[in-house]
């Protein structure tokens, strides 16, 4: 008990200590009194991209549904606070909703190749499992969100939560948390698929796929299957509720209907929606339309 109370003060402490690089934006959107744990560290080493934010509540008489948000930027760059700036009004919502919002961090494929970042996010949540009475968690209502390279990583958390791949865990220990929904927005969910888009010879200038996994997916269809979220969908998996612009000449769209359709042929509860005019990310995304279904989505499955 003494040892809880000693890291439950070192995470007060880091947290009043960081807030200050919180965007003024997402600040202006917190309730007040919400708690702010800022750049806690969820593995043992020293690394800034092991480390997430997460916000609770400032009214906690029981345990918190937990959503999990996980950046973009093609696995090459972004941070915690990414995609946040356009989805303000839907996190304001998710605030006042009293949900806790983590939004981790992990390792860039310019500093390790896959499969390191489908282990940092697994960790980071078991992390959030494991303190989850310090920090008045529902252990048991965990949902993934997630935006382009993190729409993709929310995918595979999802699907492959239920599979005993060991190579995406830390010390191919499994997880103890279950992953309950699922909220991917224009994540790319196959790699074989997305072949069809890619130049055959990538020359000097390699693409975002290329770079993840460390080869070009048509030169190692093994490995590009290996680390797709279609890969491992069955009937266990959590519902989804998807979402992609029809303007996005980042990721083709037809991915996304491909997690879908997949989803839906195993029988698992799957909401595709086509955001008209939008292109791969901005601020359509945002909308009282989308708010809403995300919100009705999360009560139905975390509440």
């Amino acid at each position: 008990m003494k040892k809880q109370i000693v890291i439950f003060l070192l995470f007060m402490i880091c947290g009043i200590v960081l807030q200050a690089q919180i965007p003024a934006y997402l600040k202006a959107i917190l309730p007040q009194g919400t708690v702010i744990h800022s750049n806690m560290t969820y593995a043992t080493d020293t690394l800034k991209n092991h480390t997430l934010d997460l916000y609770l509540p400032p009214h906690r008489d029981k345990t918190l549904p937990v959503l999990i948000w996980i950046h973009g930027g093609g696995w090459t760059a972004g941070n915690q606070y990414n995609d946040m700036d356009y989805m303000t009004g839907t996190l304001k919502a998710i605030f006042e909703q009293g949900y806790a919002v983590a939004s981790i961090n992990y390792r860039y494929s310019t500093t390790a190749i896959f499969p390191a970042q489908i282990q940092d996010c697994n960790r980071a949540l078991e992390f959030l499992y494991q303190n989850s009475g310090i920090f008045t968690l529902d252990k048991d209502k965990f949902a993934v969100i997630g935006f382009s390279a993190g729409g993709y990583l929310a995918s595979l958390i999802a699907t492959s939560n239920n599979n005993t791949i060991e190579t995406f865990y830390y010390n191919k220990i499994p997880p103890h948390f279950k992953i309950r929904a699922a909220i991917d927005f224009f994540g790319p969910s196959d790699f074989i698929a997305r072949i069809g888009s890619m130049k055959l010879y990538e020359g000097d200038r390699k693409s975002t796929s290329t770079l993840l996994l460390g080869a070009q997916p048509v030169d190692r269809p093994d490995l590009a299957r290996f680390a797709s979220p279609t890969t491992y969908i069955d009937k266990e998996d959590p519902p989804f509720l998807i979402f992609h612009g029809d303007k996005d000449v980042t990721v083709p769209i037809t991915l996304s209907k491909l997690l879908d359709s997949y989803l839906q042929l195993a029988n698992v509860h799957s909401e595709f929606v086509i955001v008209t005019g939008a292109p791969h990310g901005g601020k359509l995304f945002g909308s009282e339309k989308i708010k809403n279904k995300i919100l009705v989505f999360l009560n139905t499955y975390l509440k």
